[in-house]
Order: structure tokens, then sequence, then C-alpha cells
């Protein structure tokens, strides 16, 4: 026993002065009143190197002393691990010293607990499904390739054969190039090495279109681990592709709603047009604006930047196939805008001064009231006014004057550091065009959306065209990678979530954004305006988001690594048009201009629902949002506006649980209208004969 003590001690003490041997000094710095540019550097003294760096910030290798891009205010720590084990932990935190370093710190435990709800992986939770994602081979890429090289790549020699157990190191092929010398391939890990392209053969050839657009065309072998190994972020953490709550949540409302209203997204599809021409519009009905009117102020509400960053993220991290989840799961989201903008129309309360008050505030309190749900009518309705309004100042306001001056500051740097002034700017445009109320908005997006849009989509068809003759390598790349990608890229389960995800934050369906809107007009039949409403997912999600996805397939760009967002969209279509990038600047300000133009109403109905219909509590309302146009444009917020962005997804919990409770009530109300409309007993412009 004395001994096993002595043993013990002598442990104990050869681990304690090992400890004190590895010595940790740091350099914490804050280098400008930039937000998320703060850096961490440490130097050891003592223990056994070579030491490897464990830190929090999952983009700082392992390798690395070093850690930049750190959030001013949050606390990081780093475990440093010396060769024979001996380790010690540390903290820090980088002092802020700018209000806007102090406002980023702050949010961003918010957003971390926002996001925990938003994308909660309840499947992973009951271990049904495991989020982290595994790779089973390791591609060998072409040395040399880049998604813009234009040469011809040729498999020259194998140097191994097929089947053969390689080390990493191993040399295995030899790639000759058009333009350039030879080059031996080594593999970059153990394991089986199996032939992608035979000797002779080429591997990669930009002047051959299924090259051009296949997922993974520069790849020359793989090599087979003996088992799935994890992806890892630079620091060592897994790499996950979680399947996040609010995408169920979207999803499930939209695939539900479809079974429940008898899939009215393809049974009333042409009807809807109908609806949207005017060939039902009464001008003695009930409103503000014509359905035309109402379906072009709520597009301009979801057709923005999403629509050009959002889906170069969602093909670039989900590679070609995400496309095809796309549309379906904007098809499906058009059944959920139809009954949610049906209740709208039905709850929505008219002044005598003809000011209209509608969306999920009214049907929410009073859809509810009237089935003896008071109490929680009342808690959803208060919920999703405190949410809209949130969003509408960040996500609807601030992101989008933030996001378009950064895009035309880019192509035009004459605006360069200007950006004050570039919200002062915007905000007296907004503020002419929503000081007069739904009537302006109206006026300008009907006008403004046919024209960004049309813009838009003429030059990705015209992208399309001039690269027609990747038609089929293009859509057998969209199917591969939908039905069968590879584990890179998650699997059919990992693409179909990209693809879905992308699809519902962009067309916003179900969040109950566009109910607001839509109540503003003239109608004497709810379900009229549900229909016209349908039509924006399919506008916003299967036209528009297809469309920039389509883009990024055929010029190949969705292969390009270390670019995504706006830049990459950018990107594409300046490959084929050389200066349409700055059409694009213009046009991404028109998105964004028209987007915070409707997003300013939404959030004002919000606003008075909470503290009263008075014109005073509107124009309240209104200068506070133009005042945070100025601050978007100026500032860089970070955390801030993801927090906002993320009350947009969030809006939706309230609101869908108040559509599940109403369903029964609108199918019903769709009955009738069908009936009605069979009968031609609603109103119908008659056709002028002309003499």
């Amino acid at each position: 026993m004395k001994n096993y003590l002595l043993l013990c001690l002598t442990l104990f003490a050869f681990a304690v002065n090992a400890q004190q041997g590895l010595r940790v000094n740091e350099a914490v710095m804050n280098p400008s009143d930039i937000i998320n540019d703060g850096a961490i550097e440490l130097q050891v003294l003592g223990g056994t190197p070579p030491y490897t760096y464990k830190w929090s910030n999952q983009e700082t290798p392992l390798s690395s002393n070093k850690a930049v891009g750190l959030t001013e205010g949050i606390e990081y720590s780093v475990t440093v691990t010396d060769s024979k084990g001996v380790s010690v932990t540390k903290s820090y935190k980088v002092k802020t010293q700018a209000i806007t370093e102090v406002f980023n710190g702050v949010m961003t435990p918010a957003v971390g607990a926002l996001g925990s709800v938003l994308f909660w992986d309840p499947f992973a939770a009951i271990g049904i499904y495991d989020p982290i994602a595994y790779a089973d081979v390791k591609l060998v890429a072409t040395p040399g390739w880049s998604a813009s090289v234009e040469d011809r790549f040729v498999l020259k020699k194998w140097l191994k054969p097929e089947g053969a157990q390689v080390k990493k190191g191993d040399e295995i092929a030899v790639v000759s190039r058009d333009n350039g010398a030879d080059e031996t391939v080594v593999a970059t890990v153990n394991g089986e090495l199996k032939y992608l392209v035979q000797e002779g053969k080429a591997i990669y050839n930009f002047e051959n279109a299924e090259h051009v657009i296949a997922q993974g065309a520069h790849f020359l072998a793989e090599i087979k681990y003996d088992e799935p190994r994890p992806l890892l972020h630079p620091n060592g953490d897994p790499v996950t592709k979680p399947i996040p709550f609010i995408v169920i949540w979207l999803v499930f409302g939209a695939l539900f709603f479809t079974i429940r209203m008898g899939f009215i997204n393809i049974r009333g599809f042409r009807h809807s047009l109908d609806l949207a021409k005017g060939k039902y519009d009464d001008p003695n009905a009930p409103g503000q604006v014509t359905h035309f009117q109402a379906l072009a102020t709520a597009v301009s509400g979801t057709v923005g930047l999403g629509n050009i960053a959002g889906v170069a993220v969602a093909v670039s991290v989900g590679g070609a196939g995400a496309t095809f989840w796309m549309i379906v799961c904007g098809l499906l989201g058009m059944s959920s805008k139809f009954v949610e903008c049906t209740l709208g129309v039905k709850y929505r309360n008219i002044l005598p001064d003809g000011r209209v008050f509608g969306g999920p505030m009214n049907y929410l309190r009073y859809g509810l009231e009237k089935r003896n749900m008071n109490g929680l009518g009342k808690v959803l309705a208060s919920v999703f006014a405190v949410l809209a309004i949130g969003a509408s100042f960040g996500g609807g306001n601030m992101f989008q004057a933030n996001q378009s001056f950064e895009q035309l500051a880019g192509q035009f740097p004459v605006l360069t550091g200007n950006g004050f002034w570039f919200g002062i700017v915007t905000a007296i445009l907004v503020g002419v065009v929503i000081i007069g109320g739904i009537r302006s908005i109206a006026k300008v997006t009907e006008r403004i959306v046919p024209l960004m849009a049309g813009i838009y989509v003429l030059a990705a068809l015209v992208v399309i065209i001039m690269n027609i003759q990747n038609l089929g390598a293009a859509f057998g790349a969209i199917y591969d990678g939908a039905f069968s990608p590879s584990a890179l890229k998650g699997g059919v389960i990992g693409v179909l979530v990209v693809g879905f995800q992308r699809a519902a934050f962009s067309n916003e369906a179900g969040v109950g954004s566009a109910a607001i809107a839509h109540s503003a007009a003239k109608t004497n039949h709810p379900p009229s305006e549900g229909f016209v409403a349908l039509l924006e997912p399919f506008i916003d999600t299967v036209v528009v988001c297809t469309l920039t996805a389509l883009v990024l397939v055929f010029t190949g760009m969705h292969e390009v690594e270390g670019m995504a967002g706006a830049q990459l969209t950018s990107d594409a279509f300046g490959s084929q048009i050389s200066w349409f990038p700055y059409v694009l600047g213009i046009a991404v300000f028109l998105f964004a201009f028209s987007t915070m133009i409707s997003w300013s109403y939404y959030g004002m109905r919000a606003w008075t629902y909470l503290f009263g219909k008075s014109t005073k509590s509107e124009m309240t309302y209104k200068l506070f949002f133009l005042v945070f146009i100025v601050i978007g444009a100026s500032v860089s917020l970070g955390a801030v506006l993801d927090f906002s962005d993320m009350m947009i997804l969030a809006m939706s919990f309230p609101n869908i649980i108040g559509l599940y409770i109403m369903s029964g009530e609108v199918k019903a109300d769709l009955a009738n209208y069908w009936q009605k409309l069979k009968a031609n007993e609603l109103f119908k412009k008659q056709k002028v004969v002309k003499d």
C-alpha cells in the first residue's frame, strides 16, 4: 500500500511538473474598429515540440498558433498539446473598443441561442440520424485544375495498379496538359486505389460540355478508406450536416397544406394567372390595391439577395442536385401561401378612412378567438408581431441596405467608404415611397418587380442559351446530384436538406409576411387572393432561384471552391457577359430597395397591432425604419443582422400553428369558391368589343 501511494505521488508530481513546463504566452489583438477582426497569437515555452492547438474557433487549423477573424467580446478557448501528450488549456477574450463591436459581441450569443432552436436536429437528438458527414473515399484531383482553367488534362500513365494499397506520398500517376509540363500525382491518404480515368484518356477538357458541367469531372482517381472517416473542420471538430427543425417545420407544413387543399398548387395555377391578369378585378370590391399590385408587393419582399447569394451558397454546398429539391420545395410552398393569404383577407379590418389592417396578427387572434382559443390567439399574434417588427428592421431593412451597398461598392469603387451617404440617399428614396402607404408602395412595386425580374431572367436565359450545348450535361448533373450525390455532399439527405432550406428561406412560404400585403387586395372573396398568392413561390423559387442555379451549373461555376454568395453568381454571369456584373449590381440594389419598401409595410402593420392604428403611430414607425436604413448601410453589424434575419424564420412558428388549426375553415371556403366559380357567380370583367 505504501509503495502504491508513493507511485501515485510520483506520477502526480511528474504531471504537475510537466504542465508547469508547458507555458503559454499570448498576444491578444484588436487591430481596428471593424467587427470580427480580433486575433490571438500564442508563444509556447517548454514541453516537447511540435505542438497542436485545439481552438474553439472552428476555422483555425490544429497546426496554427494564431487565430484570426475572431469576434470581439466573445470568449475563445485553446488547448495546447505537445508531442508527449502534455496539454494546457487557456481562455481569452478580445476586448471591444467600438460600439459596433459591443453590439456584435452581445448579439453573438443571442444568435447562437436562437440558432440552437431553429437549427436543432430532432432526428439526431433521438438517434435515428447521424449528422456527422463522413467520406468513404478520398478523391484525387488533377493538379493545376480550377473551374475557370482553359486547358486539357490527360492521364498519361498510371504508376500503381488499380486495386493496389497505396500509402500517403506514393506516386500514383503522371498527368500531361496542353499548356504546361507533365506532373506527377501522389496519394494524399492511405487506402485502396481505384481508377476514374484510363491511360491515354482525357481527365478534363474545357471544350467538353460534360466535363465543365459534371460534378467532380476533374478527379482522376479515388482512394477508398478502410472505413468511412468523418469530415473535419480545420480545428478538428467533425463537420455536421443536420436536418434543421425550422426546415422540417416549414416543409412538413407545406406538404400538409398541399394534401389538405387537394393539391391546390397544381389545380389552381391556371385560375391564379387569370386573377393576376386582372380578369376578376372588381373595382367596387373592398380593399386598397389590385390583385397584381398585392402580388408585386409580396414578391418584392421575397425576391431579393436570397435568390442571388443564397442560391449560390446552396449550389456550392449541395451541388447541382440541390436545384431539383429547391424546385420541389417551391411547388409545395405554393400551398402554404394559399392558406395564409386566404386567411389574411378573411380576417382583415378595414377602417372608415380606407386603411386595411390584416395578416397573421388578425387571423391568429380573431380566428382562434372564434374557436374559443382567445388566450392562445392573443399570445401567438403578439409573438408574431414582435418578431415581424424585429425582422423588418433587420432582415427586411438593415441587411438589405448593407448587402446592396457592398455589392455596388464592389462594382463601383467610387462608393467605397461612403456607406453613410449611400444610406441617406436610399432612405430618401424609400421614404418618398413609404410615406404614401400601401397604395404608393404597390404602384412602385408593380413597376419595379417586373423590370428587375425581367432583367435578371433575360440575362439568365441569355447565359443558358449561350451554353445550350451543355443542356443535357447540366440536367444530367442535376438529376445525378439529386439522387446519387457523393458522401462529400452529405448524400441524398444532405443535398435534399440544402435545397429545401434555401427554397424555404427564400420564398418565406409559411412565414406569414406575404399575408399582410395580400390582405389589402380589392376582393370580396378571400380564396381569390390565396390563388394569387400561390404564384409567389413559383416566381421566387421555381423561376428565379432555379435560373440562378442553372446559370451556375451551365457555366461550371458550381465547382468553384473558396467562393460563395453574390460574388459567385456575379462571376458566373461575368464569365459569359463581361459587363453584366455592373447590371447585376444595379439589380441587387433594386431587389434590396423593393424588399425594403415591402417590409416597411409588414413591420408597420405589426407595429400598429401592438401600439395603435393612428397615423401618428404609423409615422413613428416609418421614421425609425428610415433611420435603420442609414445605420445598415454605414455600419457593419454582423450578429445583429444575423439575429434579425433569423426572426423572419421564427415568425413561422406562431403562424403555422394557427394555419393548422384553421386549415379546415380554409378548405370549406375553397370548396364554396370553386362552386361559385363553376357557376359563373363571380365578378368578371367583360371583354370590350371594338367596332
